[in-house]
């Protein structure tokens, strides 16, 4: 579910959006990776539309397996304003290396366990009994 462009945002639908409990979306808050969610006149939690892009980006990098100090930097960065950007790049760049090399180390393990995979196969198939042959 995409959500529509607008100012504010319901704990509830950033949760749904990006498959979050609140518990976790608060988590996120109190780790420091969201910057202090503003309040509706009635005390509600509410994210602003640059919330939610952030959380995108959390979520992204999160999911690739930074760590939780990594990502409050890098929130503390965005936060910084444009002037971080540089710094933003270094640690974006640092990370995608990471995950070059352990795509490629997931692909090596992918390869072992194919050949395995294949190996039990072979087993199985020569232990296969062979076809009744009907007679007349």
């Amino acid at each position: 579910m995409l959500l529509a462009m607008r100012d504010y945002y319901t704990p509830g639908e950033v949760a749904e959006r990006f498959d979050l409990t609140l518990d976790t979306l608060r988590y996120y808050e109190k780790a420091g990776l969201l910057r202090r969610v503003d309040r509706s006149p009635s005390g509600h939690r509410r994210y602003r539309s640059d919330d939610v892009e952030l959380l995108d980006m959390i979520r992204c990098l999160r999911d690739t397996d930074m760590p939780i100090a990594r990502l409050r930097e890098f929130a503390e960065l965005v936060r910084g304003g444009d002037n971080t950007v540089p710094d933003r790049l270094d640690l974006l760049q640092n990370h995608q290396e990471r995950l070059n090399e352990r795509m490629a180390e997931m692909r090596k393990c992918q390869t072992v366990i194919q050949h395995k995979i294949d190996y039990y196969l072979g087993v199985l198939a020569d232990r296969a009994p062979e076809p009744v042959k009907e007679t007349s």
